[in-house]
């Protein structure tokens, strides 16, 4: 069996335990505590990979993703209080609104390029925010609570005794996000946004619409971002402009796909994995004297990331599976010798010695 072979089947075997783990994890762990992390844990997976879909594959640094999660949120949320419609309809309602703005944005935002396009996002976040923030008909500043429905059916999308619904819900989402960066990676579209993300202009003179490849890059990621915030929205009962519009939602989506590895699948729910345990557990056991301490960490870690590892935690694990391989691949080598070299050589050395005698 050869090393690759191995590599394979050890992937697969990591992949099997861990959807079991998580299959698994409401019944093992019945803590609120531990079941609300790991569902934030799960959220900031799909966005995550979600920001990927623009920010790794296409390249382009996006700080004002909170526009899509918020007019999910909104959307949905808006649908449900003013006319009584389910909020699984008004997710598909999110989605539309989200992907419309993300053209209109995107369209003229393209023509910048690098930190120009991130300073645009920013702008566009803001203006959002602001406008939300003076929408009487929305709630305004003060924001909306959402109408708390009885019996804990999936069809009302609100589980209040227990948070097995939600948990299912999200990790169901989160499936589904992977398998669609999954067939964008081994796409067309996926190949061409790497190609316009390593060299535009190379790939401009082969012959692709760069814009237009961009645009899909966008509209996708913020269709997944949309749904996210729908779930948002159903899990914690109230919205407001300053939290799902807020910038904070923007940087932290691009600091767990930048942590993990961007352009990778598995590199955004690593970096969730990681960051979102962090700022539960310091909000938590610090609050009130050291509120904000998961901003400096987060600070430090992007820091340290760019400087000594700017492929995020991915990159080191190719490392490590690169520099296993290779011992993988002399061990067989050595091994491959054939039998008959080996009886050639001691033949020879026995032909030199009778000489020699």
């Amino acid at each position: 069996m050869t090393s690759s072979m191995k590599t394979n089947r050890l992937n697969w075997l990591i992949l099997i335990i861990l959807a079991a783990f998580l299959l698994a994890f409401p019944r093992l762990f019945t803590q609120p505590f531990l079941q609300r992390t790991m569902i934030l844990i799960l959220l900031w997976s799909v966005l995550g990979l979600a920001w990927n879909m623009i920010g790794g594959y296409a390249g382009q640094v996006s700080l004002g993703h909170a526009i899509f999660f918020g007019l999910g949120a909104y959307t949905s949320t808006l649908i449900l209080t003013k006319w009584d419609i389910s909020p699984w309809i008004g997710m598909f309602g999110g989605v539309v609104v989200a992907v419309v703005v993300s053209a209109i944005i995107g369209w003229p935002s393209f023509r910048l390029a690098g930190h120009y396009f991130a300073i645009a996002t920013i702008a566009a976040g803001e203006i959002f925010a602001v406008m939300f923030r003076n929408w009487r008909w929305a709630g305004g500043a003060v924001g909306v609570y959402l109408p708390i429905i009885r019996g804990e059916r999936i069809a009302n999308f609100q589980f209040h005794e227990a948070k097995y619904g939600y948990y299912y819900i999200i990790l169901a989402m989160l499936a589904i996000t992977m398998l669609a960066t999954y067939l964008i990676e081994r796409s067309r579209i996926g190949y061409y946004l790497k190609a316009i993300r390593e060299d535009p202009d190379a790939a401009r003179s082969l012959g692709i619409n760069i814009t237009r490849y961009k645009l899909y890059a966008i509209m996708l990621s913020a269709a997944f971002t949309a749904i996210a915030g729908t779930f948002y929205a159903q899990f914690v009962l109230y919205i407001s402009p300053n939290t799902v519009f807020a910038l904070l939602f923007s940087i932290q989506m691009c600091l767990v796909a930048v942590l993990g590895g961007t352009g990778t699948l598995a590199g955004p729910i690593i970096g969730a994995a990681i960051l979102i345990p962090m700022a539960e557990y310091t909000r938590v056991y610090l609050a009130g004297r050291a509120g904000g301490l998961h901003l400096v960490v987060y600070g430090l870690l992007i820091m340290l990331i760019s400087i000594y590892q700017p492929g995020g935690l991915m990159g080191l694990v190719r490392q490590w599976q690169q520099r296993w391989s290779t011992r993988a691949q002399r061990r067989d080598a050595a091994v491959a010798v054939p039998a008959h070299h080996r009886l050639e050589r001691s033949e020879g050395s026995g032909d030199v010695t009778d000489g020699a005698s």
